[in-house]
């Protein structure tokens, strides 16, 4: 019976919104344009393509102050902040008190720092650890925070398994959960939806990016071209199973992330196909 209730309210909660209610843009998709022509047409931007959640950090060239108050004036929320794995190593503190002060709901993590292309056990362990002290910081401050894997994690290693497998099982759950980058998942040789039911409890985020069909997989690098990344709906990934197990899983958030050299065309066209899609 008590399965049975479980999996009733989980079918209810996935019913409760769809993938359109809680769409963003991860700003890295405008990179260019907010290099070359700064941080607020790259936010103008993102409100044209009809989009009000992002995911990104605070511009180099500004204060919290201004940015918010830019935010609130063109109608956006930065749902999820991004801080690089050495800025919480030096001052996390600083760190949880800024995204506190942005608002953010969620901060991210996207990258361990590791040598060439062999990521270690060691150095897996050292990041397990490292995400349940910064997590309990940043739960204190009631944010949530999340790791972003980008393929290195999903190679093989001895006995079985890799060492995102023991990322996942040496991290609290109260503390530390993941945003699934579909793109770098199904990279790194993964099935997105498989992986999500392998740990249904940790996926909180995810990047909805689309991977060029006949692209290779079962890469560890973490690296691929850009010609890979296409618009979402054209490439090789099966979105309305990803879109369905996320929502079932209790994914809260999807973040539109292009890497591609053509953001402009992609990035229109993603979001209407994932609007097709009704889910």
């Amino acid at each position: 019976m008590k399965t049975l209730v479980l999996a009733l309210l989980t079918a209810a909660t996935a019913s409760a919104y769809t993938v359109s209610d809680r769409l963003g843009l991860q700003m890295y998709s405008l990179r260019v344009q907010w290099m070359q022509q700064g941080w607020r047409p790259a936010l103008d931007q993102a409100k044209a393509f009809g989009l009000t959640a992002i995911e990104g950090s605070l511009p180099k060239d500004t204060t919290v102050d201004q940015f918010n108050a830019y935010l609130a004036l063109r109608g956006l929320k930065l749902v999820s902040v991004g801080f690089a794995y050495e800025t919480l190593t030096k001052d996390i503190a600083g760190s949880v008190a800024q995204a506190k002060a942005l608002g953010a709901q969620y901060v991210m993590v996207a990258w361990i720092p590791h040598k060439d292309d062999t990521f270690t056990a060691e150095e897996a362990a050292k990041a397990a650890a490292d995400f349940n002290a910064w997590g309990a910081a940043f739960r204190a401050a009631g944010i949530a925070f999340s790791y972003h894997p980008h393929g290195y994690e999903f190679r093989p290693i001895p006995g079985g398994g890799n060492l995102f497998d023991s990322i996942v099982r040496s991290t609290n759950p109260q503390f530390v959960n993941f945003e699934m980058d579909v793109f770098w998942v199904t990279h790194g040789g993964q099935d997105p939806v498989k992986l999500m039911e392998k740990y249904p409890d940790r996926w909180r985020l995810m990047h909805v990016k689309d991977i060029r069909k006949g692209a290779p997989t079962g890469i560890y690098t973490g690296h691929a071209p850009a010609t890979n990344d296409v618009a979402v709906g054209s490439g090789q990934v099966d979105w309305p199973s990803v879109f369905t197990e996320a929502k079932s899983v209790g994914v809260q958030w999807f973040f539109i992330e292009d890497e591609s050299v053509t953001p402009m065309q992609n990035i229109p066209q993603s979001i209407a196909y994932i609007r097709s899609l009704g889910l």
